[in-house]
């Protein structure tokens, strides 16, 4: 995404303003139009294209998104190519608009509305661009056919000469917000009429859309998606039903030379759905989950009086063979780079420490109760073990707190706990979730919250709650995929987590450097994409390491 152009223009009949903390480029800048009460923002973005780099102011102008709020000014943005910097501040300029209003729970459904809205238009607009360099007629069924057979990959492969010819043919998006009485208006134009057979495809996914009653049910079934109008049309409308909408809130005509995509969100008819069937099955299946084997209850309790010796906990451990392995293991691990391998259980616990055992229990525990209920367990802790060695090491590098480690270590072994009782009641649910929102660009979080109900950051602190984890864990496990919400005092170990999960999705291939929260990579110092590729490489080639010793 950071290959995209990234342009935009804003007119308002505003005094030019601008705000001198930024940097020249960054300035945004007003200028005047007689005839026209439009406001449009012009922000001049550097591309990353043409080896500039640089970053999109992130001020929102909240006096003018007051203003066209409630006195019904259309607020309209502009973009030639739709980079990902531009995708981020309409979203952020929706979620002020939608504040203003009152409305701030349809931040999620809206936002992803609006991205696939203007995604098509700017698919479309390069679409045209290439067809043109290719000499083939859209409006010719054959040619169509041909055209399309290498579309999306030619375009994939150069897409920086496309959105380039995009900008040079003055082909444009227009997004523009608008209140009409008691509902708001979500307009994307582009200068480029839609042809009929595009427009019956989108009818066509309109019509599939009617016959799921809901978002697992398009999940669960094998959708063409070789074009825009495809599943994400499908999802835009299921959205819609899932607060009260129909299809008829959504429409896409020509008009003067254009494409316009309109959605229309009258809020006397919102209603959120709360629980769906799901999501009374995951909280009932929390409800059914077994407390803490005997052994564990007792440890904690021993651990908690302060008259314990070192010895009645240890004696304890040992009662239990797999717990003992599990302590001894974690012991000679890399994580305390020991001169000598220990095999003394006393000896153990003393070098973890009651806090080290303590959260060994949150751990083993959960493995004990989870891993005799849930086959999913085996793949998901791997996936754990290694997010834990990369929050330790995180932890231990930048943030220096000797407190922290021992919670920062569990958090990342227990930050996926919601994703095995999901798992468990809808089998392929979440791997189709992570891959629709890996080809869309979009927070799983997001779709997980409308097909589920909840997310599995949720789950997984419900569960935690239930067991009666303390606050600091509960709190690692239901923010690791939203930082930036967590309490303040709970920053430290949950950005850990969070950087360490987003370090393995990254390895993984399921998010990019762009989708990373910016002052999560700015509390670690981190300010570029190779700084974190190096730190990546590191903690892999550590975790590996490890991995061969211990085998």
């Amino acid at each position: 995404m950071g290959l995209y152009d990234r342009n935009g223009i804003l007119e308002t009949k505003k005094r030019p303003r601008v705000f001198p903390e930024q940097r020249p480029w960054q300035e945004l800048q007003w200028v005047r139009r007689r005839l026209d009460t439009t406001l449009v923002f012009n922000y001049p973005i550097q591309c990353n294209e043409y080896g500039d780099g640089g970053h999109m102011s992130n001020e929102i102008d909240l006096a003018q998104i007051k203003r066209a709020a409630h006195n019904a000014v259309p607020l309209t943005f502009k973009t030639y190519t739709l980079p990902h910097e531009t995708e981020i501040y309409l979203d952020r300029v929706l979620e002020s608009f939608l504040t203003e209003l009152g409305q701030e729970k349809l931040k999620e459904p809206l936002s992803y509305c609006l991205r696939e809205l203007a995604v098509n238009a700017k698919k479309a607009n390069t679409k045209r661009v290439y067809f043109l360099e290719k000499g083939l007629d859209l409006n010719n069924d054959r040619e169509y056919e041909i055209g399309m057979k290498n579309f999306k990959q030619d375009t994939f492969d150069n897409i920086q000469y496309y959105l380039q010819k995009q900008k040079e043919l003055g082909m444009y998006i227009k997004v523009i917000f608008q209140t009409k009485g008691p509902a708001l208006s979500i307009m994307v134009r582009n200068n480029v009429e839609i042809s009929r057979k595009e427009q019956m495809r989108v009818f066509d996914r309109l019509a599939r859309s009617r016959a799921f009653s809901s978002l697992e049910e398009a999940f669960a079934t094998v959708l063409d998606s070789t074009e825009g109008a495809g599943l994400g049309i499908v999802i835009l409308v299921l959205m819609m039903k899932k607060i009260g909408l129909s299809e008829d809130c959504f429409g896409i005509d020509s008009e003067e030379g254009e494409t316009v995509a309109t959605l229309t969100i009258p809020f006397s008819e919102i209603h959120l759905e709360q629980l769906d069937t799901l999501t009374q099955s995951i909280v009932k299946e929390i409800d059914t989950l077994p407390q803490f084997p005997d052994n564990i209850v007792n440890l904690q309790r021993l651990i908690a009086d302060p008259n314990s010796e070192i010895t009645d906990i240890a004696r304890e451990i040992s009662v239990d063979p797999s717990m003992t392995a599990d302590l001894l293991k974690l012991v000679n691990s890399a994580q305390f780079m020991l001169p000598k391998r220990v095999d003394n259980i006393v000896e153990a616990v003393k070098l973890v420490g009651t806090k080290g055992v303590r959260n060994l229990l949150y751990s083993y525990g959960t493995q004990k109760v989870m891993g005799e209920k849930y086959s999913e367990m085996r793949s998901l802790w791997q996936h754990s073990y290694r997010c834990a060695f990369y929050a330790y090491y995180i932890a231990k590098s930048f943030k220096k707190k000797k407190e922290l480690l021992d919670d920062v270590y569990v958090g990342g072994i227990l930050h996926d706990l919601g994703q095995i009782v999901i798992a468990s009641l809808h089998p392929d649910l979440l791997d189709r979730i992570t891959k629709i929102c890996k080809d869309k660009g979009i927070p799983s979080r997001m779709l997980e919250n409308f097909t589920v109900g909840l997310n599995h950051a949720e789950v997984g602190a419900l569960i935690a709650k239930k067991w009666n984890f303390p606050d600091q864990l509960v709190t690692a496990i239901r923010f690791h995929h939203e930082p930036l919400q967590a309490p303040a005092g709970s920053r430290d170990i949950v950005y850990c987590v969070y950087l360490a999960n987003t370090i393995c999705d990254i390895e993984r291939e399921r998010v990019g450097f762009e989708q990373v929260h910016t002052p999560v990579l700015r509390d670690f110092g981190i300010d570029t994409e190779g700084q974190l590729n190096k730190i990546q490489e590191k903690l892999s080639k550590l975790f590996d390491d490890q991995r061969q010793k211990f085998q």
